[in-house]
């Protein structure tokens, strides 16, 4: 694998392994399973699976897991375990489903945009790139079928202002909608009660830019108090307007991400990952989709604060149901944390390195 080594391991060597009740990722992994064998698109293709582990696929479906021995057993008996090393450590990071207020018409109140997918916009085959501009995923094709680079997210906000882009829905201001494009979904709730999911729907394929991480490195936020809330009240307190400098900082993100909305996701339901497939909190992992398959098992251990701000060792074999621009390399993980507040505050401080072994398909190794 590109700039990775993997070292094989036995599951013995794995601490924790054997003494976990894994039913619940086995859960998990037989929906993914269901949903490959199935045929179901994923929203964003990522490695094909390899025969192997379409033949773990269709194990799964055929497999009632009741115990938890058998759930270990049936993990022990169709993968292999190898510790994947990467000239970067490995690293994990946190998300989660953000529950905002909303309209569906703009108000004084509510005026921030969630823009639908536009339909000059192409997504590019994965890993192909505009001709010239190979870092771009998307592109804008042109009525003669010309494909350019799409606009970046300073023009599309004009656009979005001057009636350009068709809107979803409207939040209260434009860190929420920027924060739930990180997130890559969200709920939001209008004043009668009632509840939209937004699900991804396309990016103008620009590469994805941490304004965290710039303001670190402006030495505006320590990074040990950098976090969601801090990031979002340092947003708010330097303004969103245009040219304002809070609005500044958000567009040094030149990618920008387009929404549809899923009338079919149950309230239990979590998010649609780039599987395709609801995700499922402290079991869904997003993965650098141009390196590995959906609905391959990790095992993750680190310590990390992801019950209480005070951190404990986290050790959970997690499975592949979605990815994301900011996810990069084969030993990075973005870990979902479920919906709400108190997920994200959570997610928010997971900022860690990790211990990454993945299981892959004996037949295939």
């Amino acid at each position: 694998m590109r700039e990775a080594a993997l070292t094989k391991l036995g599951f013995a060597d794995i601490d924790a392994f054997a003494g976990q009740d894994h039913r619940d990722a086995f859960r998990v992994f037989a929906a993914q399973a269901r949903a490959a064998c199935e045929g179901r698109a994923p929203l964003r293709p990522a490695q094909s699976v390899p025969d192997a582990l379409s033949a773990v696929f269709r194990a799964a479906l055929a497999h009632k897991i009741e115990t938890p021995r058998q759930a270990r057993d049936f993990f022990a008996a169709h993968f292999a375990p190898f510790r994947v090393t990467a000239p970067d450590a490995g690293f994990v990071t946190g998300y989660y489903e953000p529950i905002v207020a909303g309209a569906l018409e703009p108000s004084a109140q509510f005026s921030a945009p969630i823009l639908a997918r536009p339909p000059d916009l192409v997504t590019l085959p994965q890993g192909t790139g505009l001709s010239g501009r190979p870092e771009l995923s998307s592109a804008r094709k042109l009525a003669d079928g010309t494909l350019i680079a799409y606009p970046e997210r300073a023009a599309i906000e004009a656009g979005a202002r001057r009636g350009e882009f068709a809107p979803l829905v409207f939040l209260e201001d434009p860190v929420e909608v920027f924060l739930i494009q990180v997130q890559g979904s969200a709920r939001v709730v209008l004043a009668d009660g009632r509840q939209i999911r937004l699900v991804y729907a396309g990016r103008n394929g620009w590469p994805y830019t941490s304004i965290g991480r710039i303001l670190i490195e402006r030495g505006a936020i320590a990074p040990a108090d950098m976090s969601l809330a801090a990031l979002k009240a340092w947003i708010r307190s330097h303004g969103q307007k245009p040219g304002e400098a809070g609005a500044a900082l958000m567009q040094a993100n030149k990618s920008y991400v387009f929404f549809a909305i899923d009338a079919e996701l149950g309230a239990e339901d979590g998010p649609i990952g780039g599987a395709g497939q609801p995700l499922t909190a402290l079991r869904s992992i997003a993965v650098d989709r141009s390196l590995w398959s959906y609905g391959l098992p990790f095992w993750l251990a680190a310590d990390l604060p992801w019950q209480s701000p005070a951190p404990t060792p986290f050790k959970r074999l997690m499975i592949a149901q979605d990815t994301g621009s900011a996810i990069v390399g084969p030993a990075r993980a973005d870990i979902f944390f479920g919906s709400g507040p108190q997920a994200g505050a959570l997610a928010g401080g997971i900022r860690h390195a990790c211990d990454f072994i993945v299981l892959l398909p004996k037949i295939a190794t």
